[in-house]
């Protein structure tokens, strides 16, 4: 059995995060999000893949290539013009054959409920039972069928998600070929599942025990956080003496943690990196290649992408940080609203009571630059010396 992974989308929701790289490149733990997809289905026994892409591809070929570095086989599908989900499907007919899994690559599934997916021999969607519908796909049920679905309604009548992890039949072929354009011009595949349960053998559901999914930048930090609960530690890099290393930490090649350093696991450093002097890193936080967190810099419960600086006197928390950043002396990003009520952004509420900054790829500060809770920042920003940022700041800006 083969599965297809579906990568071809940007992510609007996810900027400016998205601005250079596609919605599944983004970090998790220090791998991008594809490629956990990726090792949890080979758990499940495929081995066979097929990923569409389309915004930014060639970051998605040259990371992942044929799947050598995985055991694995990868092929991959082109989808030029982002005409929706079923359109990418239909593109796959001549590369599957038989039944094949299909999931959407924005998504954390476990391998222990795709195995009980892979089990049958019928159309078979994967559901969750959540608390927040906003943003999601609804399902009804009544006993082992799919009766209805509602895509992100704001007033569903079921808390039963559609959690984007499908076993398809070649029927589901007929279906697309019979689904019209919806209002937003393009071909849904939640229109050729309503298709299929209309068809006399129906579509059947399979409740899952493990799913996250990743709308917006702060639901990366939930996902950070599940994926390094269970770390293990390994230390393949130069720790000098008179650093404190407390629990599950994983230290990567040729990085250096210097004298005076306190790290509280689960934290995972990349390769190249240097930690410290006397720095304090909290559990929860994932660093990246080649980065440089300085003398009296505090991290907790952070993303940093690769090649991103914070050299002296910085304090980083709840926060999801680019490529190639680099913080001037004294920056710091506020995670907590002074009346502790939860941090909207951009009108919406994140549920979360502690939240920092999603700042884009190289953005650079000044000396004693404050960022105010929730704030957006977009690539290629100069944020000038003492200035206060805060809401949502545009690409290429310039503040003094």
């Amino acid at each position: 059995m083969k599965a297809v992974l579906l990568a071809a989308g940007e992510g609007n929701r996810m900027r400016p995060l998205t601005g250079n790289r596609p919605k599944v490149m983004l970090p998790i733990a220090n791998k991008p999000l594809l490629e956990h997809l990726l090792i949890e289905v080979k758990a499940a026994g495929i081995e066979d893949f097929v990923f569409i892409v389309g915004y930014c591809d060639e970051q998605v070929r040259n990371y992942f290539g044929g799947g050598e570095k995985w055991g694995v086989s990868i092929a991959y599908s082109e989808q030029r013009k982002q005409l929706g989900t079923a359109d990418a499907i239909r593109m796959v007919e001549g590369m599957v054959d038989g039944n094949f899994m299909v999931v959407n690559g924005d998504v954390v599934v476990d391998r222990k409920d795709i195995r009980k997916l892979l089990k049958y021999n019928r159309n078979t969607m994967g559901v969750i039972e959540v608390n927040d519908p906003r943003g999601l796909g609804m399902v009804e049920i009544s006993g082992k069928k799919v009766t209805n679905i509602y895509e992100k309604t704001e007033r569903p009548p079921t808390l039963v998600a559609n959690a984007g992890l499908y076993l398809f039949t070649p029927e589901v072929f007929q279906a697309i070929s019979q689904t019209e354009k919806s209002p937003r011009g393009e071909y849904e595949i939640t229109d050729s599942l309503k298709i299929l349960m209309g068809t006399p053998s129906g579509l059947f559901y399979q409740e899952l025990k493990s799913w996250l999914d990743l709308s917006y930048p702060w639901d990366l930090l939930t996902a950070n956080e599940s994926m390094l609960s269970g770390l293990k530690g390994q230390n393949l890099g130069q720790v000098e003496e008179n650093v404190v290393l407390k629990g599950e930490v994983v230290i990567g090649e040729k990085t250096v943690i210097k004298s005076g350093t306190y790290i509280e696991g689960p934290v995972i450093i990349g390769a190249g990196c240097r930690i410290g002097p006397n720095c304090y890193i909290r559990p929860a936080t994932s660093i990246g290649d080649n980065c440089h967190i300085g003398a009296a810099v505090e991290v907790k419960n952070s993303i940093i992408m690769n090649n991103t600086d914070f050299p002296h006197l910085n304090y980083v928390g709840d926060s999801v940080i680019g490529e190639g950043c680099n913080f001037g002396a004294g920056t710091k990003i506020a995670n907590l609203r002074l009346d502790k009520q939860n941090i909207y952004v951009m009108g919406i509420d994140t549920r979360r009571r502690k939240l920092g900054a999603v700042i884009g790829d190289r953005v650079e500060t000044g000396i004693n630059t404050s960022i105010n809770v929730g704030t957006m920042i977009g690539n290629h920003t100069f944020i000038g010396p003492g200035v206060v940022a805060s809401g949502v700041i545009a690409p290429d800006s310039k503040l003094f």
